[in-house]
C-alpha cells in the first residue's frame, strides 16, 4: 500500500469514527490510563466505575492476562502464530510485542472493528525483522470474512498451530449473536495443536449490593449495558471439546499470576475469568 492510499483509507476509516456513542474498545483505553478515548467513553467508564470501582483493576488485571497467556504460547508451547480477534486500541506490551520478545520470528494478526483501533495501526505493526504482522478490519461476529482474507494467509500458515486470542471480546456477543458458534467457526479453522485464550467478564465474584445497585441502574434506563456477563458455566462452553492448560478456568488475577497469592487483588475486585486450552 503507498502511503498516499494508506493515508485515505486512514481518513475514509476516521470518518467512521462516532465520538457520540461510548465504545468498548476506547473505554478500555480509559481504564488503562490511555488517552485515545472521547468525552462519552470516559463518561462511560465512569459512570460503570461509579457502581463498581474496581472496573480499572479488571482492566489491569485482563491485560496481565493477555501477556502471561501470550508468553505461555511462545515460551512453553512453542507457538509461533497469533489471530488476536478484538485486539483493541494498541497499548503496552501487545500480543506481537510479548511473542516476538520470546521468539522474534513469530507472527501475528489483529483483527478490531474499531476505526480508532485501525487508524493507530501502526503501533500493532511494528514488528520484528524475523517476524510479521497484519491487522484486519473486521468483526469477531463475522468469522468467514476473517477467514477468507488473503491478509490472514499472507501473514499466517493455517496448516500450523496458531494461538486464538479472545481477550475480553466474547463478553460483547448477546445470545442472538450465537457466540459458542462463532468461537467455534474459528477454532475448528485452526489445526491441532492450536489454543484458544479467552477471557469473559461474570457477575460470579460480585458483591451481592453491587449487584443489586446495577439491577436497579439497569431497570431505571440510567445504565446502557454493552456487555453479557456469564458464568463460569457458560464461559466453559467456549472450551467444549478442548484440553484445558492448568489451571483451568479462572479469575485472571489468579490465572498463573506472577505475584504472591496474598499480594492479588480479591476476587471481587476481578470479575473476569480467564482461561488457556488446547485443540487436540
Amino acid at each position: 500500500m503507498t502511503a498516499s492510499s494508506e493515508s485515505e483509507q486512514v481518513s475514509r476509516l476516521s470518518d467512521r469514527i462516532d465520538t457520540t456513542v461510548a465504545h468498548p474498545a476506547r473505554r478500555y483505553n480509559y481504564w488503562l490510563g490511555g488517552k485515545d478515548n472521547f468525552a462519552v467513553d470516559r463518561a462511560s467508564g465512569d459512570q460503570i466505575a461509579a457502581l463498581y470501582p474496581a472496573i480499572r483493576t479488571v482492566a489491569r488485571e485482563n491485560r496481565g492476562f493477555l501477556q502471561r497467556a501470550v508468553r505461555f504460547l511462545a515460551a512453553e508451547a512453542g507457538v509461533r502464530q497469533f489471530l488476536d480477534v478484538g485486539t483493541g486500541i494498541p497499548s503496552a506490551d501487545n500480543t506481537h510485542e510479548v511473542a516476538q520478545s520470546v521468539a522474534p520470528e513469530s507472527r501475528v494478526v489483529y483483527v478490531d472493528n474499531d476505526p480508532m483501533v485501525l487508524v493507530h495501526a501502526r503501533a500493532l505493526l511494528a514488528s520484528s525483522a524475523a517476524g510479521a504482522t497484519a491487522y484486519l478490519d473486521a468483526d469477531l461476529r463475522d468469522p468467514e470474512r476473517i477467514l477468507a482474507d488473503a491478509e490472514l494467509h499472507r501473514t499466517l500458515d493455517l496448516s500450523r498451530p496458531v494461538g486464538l486470542m479472545l481477550i475480553a471480546v466474547a463478553h460483547f456477543l448477546h445470545d442472538d449473536d450465537r457466540p459458542y458458534d462463532l468461537v467455534a467457526r474459528l477454532v475448528d479453522a485452526l489445526p491441532s495443536g492450536s489454543y484458544l485464550a479467552l477471557s469473559h467478564v461474570t457477575m460470579d465474584f460480585m458483591p451481592p449490593e453491587i449487584l443489586a445497585q446495577m439491577a436497579a441502574q439497569a431497570a431505571s434506563g440510567r445504565m446502557r449495558t454493552d456487555g453479557y456477563p456469564r458464568s463460569r458455566e457458560q464461559v466453559a462452553r467456549f472450551f467444549d471439546g478442548l484440553e484445558l492448560v492448568e489451571p483451568g478456568i479462572e479469575a485472571v488475577s489468579r490465572w498463573r499470576p506472577e505475584a504472591p497469592l496474598e499480594d492479588l487483588p480479591p476476587l471481587a475486585d476481578t470479575s473476569i475469568y480467564g482461561a488457556l486450552a488446547r485443540k487436540p
